[in-house]
């Protein structure tokens, strides 16, 4: 006979951020069966479109690990040339029976860390020289321990099939703008072409900011299975300061170069104010740090 033993508070999903989430991706299913129907209306040849459109995000995703180690300069490592670092994944992931990720690192000053790949089977921790100058041990457990959770919640996967119809709405904004109009039974219609642009507009802009949050609540996650994959909140939220007050250091020049990559970083190279957090793909770090600070709180 089994006995289930009651999951203490702070092993217990988040409800509020879970209705988040799941709030988030049901107002962008109805804003995308809108868009669908009005296209239909028009009479677009939305088929095709979105043929291409998934045919070209689809080999984005396929492609993504070499083009995020590409474009950051991360260089997969063996065990031989960093031991200890492959030893600290391996206790992890031996710890939460997941497989073991390659390992690559950036030759950078600027600490900060990011997980690619497809599936956990085929993914990318990677870490930059300044992280693991900057952080003690644990802490650093605490950033692969969150990246390790990016590869475990499939956050790549998710997140791209979320910009699926975002990604089509773009190509119909520019295909209105530089192609001469639209096709269909309203095609002589400049009542139709104005109303697929400003319905494409809409769609984009809301899509856009939908996907930004999604993305900003799947940090909280990683934070806090990252957290609980290690036992050691605090470890995780005195790394995240460490980064974000070294990352205030770094002349903004360098950091320009890697703002394209933020949203596969643990911390944004570039950070705004209270109104273009709107637009960022994390939360601002004080709030990722109270909510661990509270996580270890309940733990104790």
């Amino acid at each position: 006979m089994y006995v289930f033993e009651k999951k203490k508070p702070w092993q217990k999903r988040d409800s509020g951020l879970t209705a988040r989430i799941v709030v988030s991706f049901l107002v962008l299913t109805i804003l995308y069966l809108v868009f669908m129907t009005v296209l239909v209306y028009i009479g677009l040849d939305f088929i095709s479109i979105a043929a291409i459109a998934s045919i070209m995000i689809l080999l984005q995703w396929y492609f993504s690990d070499k083009i995020v180690l590409w474009s950051t300069g991360a260089k997969v490592v063996t065990k031989e040339q960093f031991p200890e670092l492959h030893e600290l994944v391996e206790r992890i992931v031996a710890r939460n029976g997941l497989p073991k990720p390659r390992i690559a690192v950036v030759n950078s000053r600027m600490p900060n860390a990011f997980a690619t790949g497809k599936s956990p089977k085929s993914s990318i921790v990677a870490v930059t020289t300044g992280l693991m100058e900057e952080l003690e041990t644990e802490e650093l457990e605490g950033v692969v321990a969150h990246e390790l959770a990016h590869i475990k919640n499939r956050d790549v996967l998710v997140l791209t099939l979320a910009s699926l119809f975002s990604t089509v709405a773009w190509y119909l904004m520019r295909f209105g703008f530089y192609g001469g109009g639209y096709g269909g039974r309203n095609r002589n219609s400049a009542g139709g072409v104005v109303l697929v642009m400003i319905v494409a507009i809409v769609t984009w802009f809301v899509s856009f900011l939908i996907i930004r949050a999604i993305s900003r609540y799947r940090e909280f996650v990683a934070d806090r299975d990252g957290a609980l994959m290690t036992g050691k909140p605090t470890k995780l939220a005195n790394a995240l300061l460490k980064i974000s007050g070294t990352m205030k250091r770094i002349p903004t020049q360098d950091l320009r170069q890697v703002e394209g990559m933020n949203a596969f970083f643990i911390i944004p190279a570039l950070s705004g104010d209270s109104f273009s957090s709107l637009f960022s793909t994390h939360p601002p770090v004080q709030q990722r740090v109270q909510k661990l600070m509270e996580m270890e709180a309940a733990m104790s």
